[in-house]
């Protein structure tokens, strides 16, 4: 009785949880009449704050990862996931990353950028627990692999690239004005790091997903690059070519994934 008690508040949880995140994305966006998620902290967080934000185009995916998190919730309340041993181990985790989600909106409408930086920092060491959970076992089926594995994944990967964006609007705002002849060092040495951390984790997660989402942000930063201000084609081609690096990362990691599965 004890176990069906908690799975059930498990459940109700992320419920909870994915319906605040779809209130503070409305009100965090402006949709009630605030400020649009472009114009808030003065600028910084549009697609021009700093030479690692990509292009306004890239933020449509966030579409597909709300649908995305609202299949997996409505999954997740079905009988036969209650008691789950997956979604017991993950669900807590997932419920926390949505509640996350939607403080950062929050905290970028009313609050300061330094704290939409932890906020969103945060969000993304919640979101690699996640990822590093699910990889402890398989989906099951399909639409598993789809609305956990896949929805969450997407989720952890533009948060990676949305962290670094963040921080350097961050950095851009309180940076000497003489640090702008280095900024297309920095913003190289960054995707730098970016590359290195994403091939690992593609390689040791063995999923997808991550990679695609990572990637597509990369992809609209060099097209930002390329189309608007502040424009550099250094920041851009280095953008290129860690999105394909990550990409093939990715399939070589979901290609080891898939040759574990049929060996198990």
């Amino acid at each position: 009785m004890e176990s069906r008690t908690q799975d059930i508040a498990r459940q109700s949880a992320v419920i909870a949880s994915a319906t605040f995140m779809l209130i503070a994305a409305a009100v965090g966006s402006g949709a009630f009449g605030g400020t649009s998620v472009s114009e808030l902290q003065d600028g910084a967080l549009s697609a021009q704050g700093s030479y690692l934000a990509p292009a306004g185009p890239a933020f449509s995916i966030w579409t597909l990862i709300y649908i995305g998190l609202i299949a997996y919730t409505v999954w997740q309340a079905l009988p036969a996931q209650r008691s789950d041993d997956r979604q017991r181990a993950v669900g807590g985790w997932i419920a926390a990353s949505m509640v996350l989600n939607g403080l950062w909106l929050v905290t970028a409408q009313f609050l300061s950028l330094p704290l939409t930086v932890l906020m969103i920092a945060v969000l993304l060491a919640t979101l690699a627990r996640v990822i590093v959970i699910l990889g402890r076992s398989r989906a099951r089926n399909w639409p598993e692999r789809i609305v956990v594995d896949g929805a969450n994944g997407l989720h952890f990967g533009w948060v990676t690239i949305a962290t670094v964006a963040n921080t350097a609007a961050w950095f851009t705002q309180i940076a000497p004005a003489s640090w702008e002849d280095q900024a297309e060092i920095w913003a190289v040495a960054v995707l730098a790091v970016v590359l290195v951390i994403g091939v690992a984790s593609a390689l040791v997660t063995k999923r997808l997903a991550p990679a695609l989402a990572t990637a597509w942000g990369l992809s609209w930063l060099a097209v930002g690059r390329l189309t608007d201000e502040p424009d550099s084609t250094v920041t851009a081609i280095a953008g290129i070519v860690v999105a394909v690096v990550l990409v093939a990362a990715g399939i070589v990691g979901g290609l080891r994934r898939s040759r574990a599965d049929a060996a198990a």
